[in-house]
């Protein structure tokens, strides 16, 4: 406990104002992109990303919705951890970070993907008894009811792996936080299929997205006067 105390304390204060700057931040860009979608009518062309044959293997397990609101926090936890890095890899990693949500909006704006929950049978699975059920169903009230939009790409994919490639191989990071963000990122993944709330390419577009961003970002170094 005294351990974690003293690394908390050693967050700098702009440490934390990224952590949940960022957090409101990617709200903010994923309720823009769907008031904007409708704004302009690409939402009237929006259209399911489903691959049945893949789609169809994942069942619904209500309870994997506690791993799915938890991302949250992970979020928020992920530019502050990386605060306590070198200030080079912060800046690549806020770079990197910031083009992918750029991108993922664009997808959100003017390629508005659907779920159609009620033909899933995903409002039935909701509405029976239990606290794991009603607490999915409030997600998907929260998240467009029985007509879902912006699904593709995953953000719960997109920042969840970027808050670990943002830690991963950083000497100022105990390998424990490395593994444990590592499993949070696999878990959060599959929290996204197994409460129906992202089809599978959902899934990969997202984690595709953010491997690129973070790779571009390696590549072009723009925190390296920060050395």
């Amino acid at each position: 406990m005294k351990a974690i105390l003293r690394t908390l304390r050693s967050v700098p204060r702009w440490g934390w104002a990224f952590g949940f700057g960022y957090f409101a931040l990617q709200y903010g860009m994923y309720r823009l992109g769907a008031w904007l979608s409708r704004v302009i009518g690409t939402i009237d062309y929006a259209f399911p990303c489903k691959i049945p044959v893949i789609d169809d293997l994942f069942p619904v397990i209500p309870v994997f919705v506690v791993i799915y609101l938890f991302s949250y926090v992970f979020w928020i936890c992920g530019p502050i951890a990386v605060s306590l890095t070198a200030k080079r890899n912060f800046v690549n990693y806020i770079c990197g970070l910031s083009l992918a949500y750029v991108i993922g909006f664009l997808f959100f704006v003017f390629l508005p993907t659907c779920m159609d929950r009620t033909a899933e049978g995903l409002m039935a699975i909701a509405a029976e008894p239990g606290f794991f059920n009603q607490l999915l169903a409030t997600v998907y009230a929260a998240d467009g009811s029985t007509l879902a939009f912006n699904l593709f790409p995953s953000y719960h994919c997109l920042i969840s792996l970027y808050c670990y490639l943002g830690v991963r191989k950083q000497p100022e990071i105990s390998k424990g936080f490395q593994v444990y963000s590592l499993v949070m990122v696999v878990l959060i993944c599959l929290s996204t299929l197994f409460t129906k709330q992202h089809y599978i390419i959902d899934m990969v577009g997202g984690l595709g997205i953010s491997l690129a961003c973070y790779a571009l970002m390696h590549r072009l170094d723009p925190g390296r006067k920060y050395q």
